[in-house]
């Protein structure tokens, strides 16, 4: 009997038989509070009945036809509902099926328009795991290790992670944008280099948020240099941050946005979105894929994002978002050992430190470990995997936000005692 790889370490014991909106209930029948959203994904929860039943619709009429042999109804359909809620001018869109894929699909396009060999991305930052998106990931050694040589041609500029540094927001980014200068007078030049790739939150890398000065001082250096800005909304899109885009919270024009995860509610789909101008420079063939823009994919997104608009999913990210911080941070404030807690909607962090403001991974796995026992999942993250992030899908409401505080409060309170 083949058995998965003993590297997939599984993050809680729990075997699902099925799930429905914010639970999943294991084959035992036990019912539990999925703030993991499979890692951001079930963005309208767990089998909403209309992403199921319109990829029950769809598997009965196409499942797949190969979008570079031909087109389908879900395909034309998603890019003219993608065109509603996109950011001004970027109209023109590629379909790929992960986040890694859109990763690479931005890189190569941002090449090969440009001319330019060289891309910066941020400390902290997750852009994915095969070769190219693995050597521009920055938010911990385990997804780079061990296939060496990695890609040339990555360069690294610190993100404003004020806690990490123990400044203020204001003192760490003025670092950031000063170290990022400082880059290109030592190690690539800006008539060298195609993009910035950056997250508007790091999502591995620690749940930190950017903030609007540092953002615009991008696109400031973007515009003066020709260099394009690349915005990672793989895991901060579809409303998850209480905005439809994270990059909104902080007021920047992208030039290229990166999808994937909630777009589609568990259905595997990826894209990049650019302006029609800037994605015809990419040179003839370097686009294309067996399975991106499935046609069940499709369908699911179409619904997702139905779901989204017609339930007020963004709106209710927000509220619950305040809701879920607020309590996580109480309960941070009374808790020595939670040095930070932040997040943007429905992505919170709870960053766990030893009494002399070293990371504590150990206390931070232990927390997550009990928080599973008591039924509710939750993930780590972070350098050192010392930060807690609680991920609900966008359909949570104020009484399940109240359960997992309520769990979480006694979790705290039993592993720092």
């Amino acid at each position: 009997m083949a058995q998965l790889s003993p590297i997939l370490k599984q993050a809680t014991p729990v075997v699902v038989d099925h799930g429905e909106g914010a639970y999943l209930y294991d084959t035992s029948g036990r019912r539990h509070l999925d703030f993991t959203a499979g890692i951001g994904v079930t963005s309208t929860g767990h089998c909403h009945p209309r992403v199921v039943a319109a990829a029950q619709e769809q598997v009965g009429k196409l499942i797949h036809g190969q979008y570079t042999t031909v087109m389908h109804k879900p395909l034309l359909e998603l890019g003219e509902r993608l065109g509603e809620v996109l950011p001004k001018g970027l109209d023109s869109l590629f379909f790929a099926n992960s986040g890694s894929e859109a990763v690479e699909a931005a890189l190569r396009l941002t090449r090969q328009a440009t001319g330019r060999p060289n891309v910066v991305v941020f400390q902290g930052g997750f852009h994915g795991r095969t070769v190219a998106a693995a050597s521009m990931t920055t938010s911990g050694t385990r997804f780079s290790a061990g296939f060496s040589p990695l890609m040339s041609g990555v360069h690294v500029a610190p993100f404003p992670y004020a806690y990490h540094y123990g400044w203020d927001e204001r003192t760490a980014t003025d670092f950031a944008l000063r170290e990022l200068d400082y880059l290109f007078a030592t190690q690539t030049s800006p008539q060298e280099t195609a993009a910035f790739f950056i997250e508007p939150m790091l999502g591995e890398g620690g749940y930190v948020p950017a903030n609007t000065e540092f953002m615009a001082g991008l696109r400031r250096r973007a515009d003066e240099h020709g260099i394009l800005l690349v915005i990672d909304e793989i895991q901060t899109g579809f409303g998850r941050t209480g905005r439809f885009w994270g990059h909104e919270h902080f007021d920047v024009r992208p030039d290229v946005v990166l999808i994937a995860k909630g777009l589609a509610s568990g259905f595997p789909l990826s894209g990049i979105a650019a302006s029609k101008d800037l994605m015809g420079k990419a040179w003839p063939g370097s686009q294309g894929g067996t399975y991106g823009g499935n046609a069940v994919s499709c369908a699911a997104a179409i619904a997702t994002l139905d779901v989204i608009k017609e339930e007020n999913l963004v709106e209710n990210a927000a509220a619950r978002g305040r809701q879920l911080l607020d309590g996580a941070k109480a309960v941070g404030d009374k808790t020595p050992g939670i040095g930070d807690v932040r997040g943007l909607g429905l992505l919170v962090g709870s960053e766990f430190v030893t009494p002399d403001g070293k990371p504590d991974t150990a206390t931070a796995q232990a927390a997550q470990k009990a928080a599973a026992e008591k039924g509710l999942l939750l993930l780590t993250c972070g350098a050192f995997m010392n930060v807690v992030r609680m991920i609900p899908p966008l359909v949570v409401t104020s009484e399940q936000i109240e359960e997992a505080l309520e769990i979480w409060t006694d979790v705290v309170a039993s592993v720092t005692a």
